[in-house]
C-alpha cells in the first residue's frame, strides 16, 4: 500500500499533523529517509537573505522537524527505526557557490551523528550517504542548467562516469535493512572515488603520459647525489 501525504517540511505544525496521520494510517515507521533538499548554484555575494533562509529551512530545519517529531513518537511507543539522511560530499569539505546547502547538509550530518549516539538506546539507527554527482532532471536543471559542467564532473571521478539513482537506491536499501543492523552513525561516501581524487595533492599526475613519465624519471635520476 502507498499512502502519500503532502507536507511542507519547513512548517512545524504541518510536519506534526503529517506524522500523526502517518501513524494513524500505517503505524509507526520502520524507515525514515531524510532527502528533503533545495539548492542552486550562485556566487555567495549574490544570495539574498531569503535564498539562504529557503535552502536552510528545507534542508536543515525541515530534516530536524521530521526527525525529531518521528523520533519523539517512536520513543513514546517504545519502537525503533532506521533513519537515513542523503547529504553530499561537500557536507564534509564545504564548497563555494552552494554555501547555504553545504552549511545545511553539514548540520544534518552533525544532527544525525549526535542522535545516533543519544537515541541508539531506543533502537534507532542514524546513517548518512554522501552522493557524488548523479544526473537527475531536477538537480541538473539548477546545478548545471547550461550543460557546461557534466564533462568536468566526470573527469573528477576515477570510475569515469556519473552515479545512477538505482545504485544509490541499492545502497540505501542495504543501510536500512537488517543486514546493516550494527551500522549506526556512519557516513558512507558514494562518489566513484571523487573525494579521494580531489583530496590527493599529487592526483593530477594521473594525466601525465608514459612518455612524460620517462622524461620525468630521467630528470629525477640526474638529481641523485646532488
Amino acid at each position: 500500500m502507498v499512502h502519500a501525504i503532502q507536507c511542507d517540511v519547513r512548517d512545524l505544525d504541518m510536519v506534526k499533523n503529517t506524522v500523526s496521520e502517518l501513524i494513524k494510517v500505517a503505524g509507526h515507521p520502520d524507515i525514515v529517509i531524510n532527502n528533503a533538499a533545495g539548492n542552486f548554484i550562485s556566487p555567495t555575494e549574490r544570495l539574498s537573505p531569503n535564498a539562504w533562509k529557503t535552502i536552510t529551512d528545507i534542508v536543515l530545519n525541515g530534516t530536524a522537524y521530521v526527525t525529531l517529531e518521528i523520533g519523539k513518537q517512536l520513543i513514546k511507543a517504545q519502537k525503533g527505526a532506521t533513519f537515513l539522511a542523503i547529504t553530499a560530499i561537500y557536507a564534509d569539505t564545504g564548497s563555494g557557490f552552494v554555501v547555504p546547502s553545504a552549511s545545511a547538509k553539514a548540520g544534518v550530518e552533525t544532527m544525525s551523528k549526535s542522535l545516533a549516539a543519544e537515541w541508539g538506546k531506543y533502537g534507532m539507527r542514524f546513517n548518512m550517504i554522501q552522493p557524488g554527482p548523479i544526473k537527475t532532471k531536477g538537480a541538473f536543471s539548477r546545478m548545471d542548467p547550461a550543460g557546461a559542467f557534466e564533462k568536468e564532473m566526470i573527469e573528477r571521478i576515477p570510475c569515469g562516469r556519473l552515479g545512477t539513482v538505482g545504485e544509490l537506491a541499492n545502497l540505501a536499501v542495504f543501510l536500512c535493512s537488517d543486514y546493516a543492523s550494527w551500522i549506526n552513525g556512519a557516513v558512507i561516501r558514494f562518489d566513484g572515488g571523487e573525494k579521494a581524487l580531489i583530496s590527493g595533492e599529487f592526483n593530477s599526475l594521473r594525466k601525465v603520459t608514459k612518455e612524460q613519465w620517462d622524461t620525468i624519471e630521467g630528470l629525477i635520476r640526474k638529481t641523485k647525489g646532488s
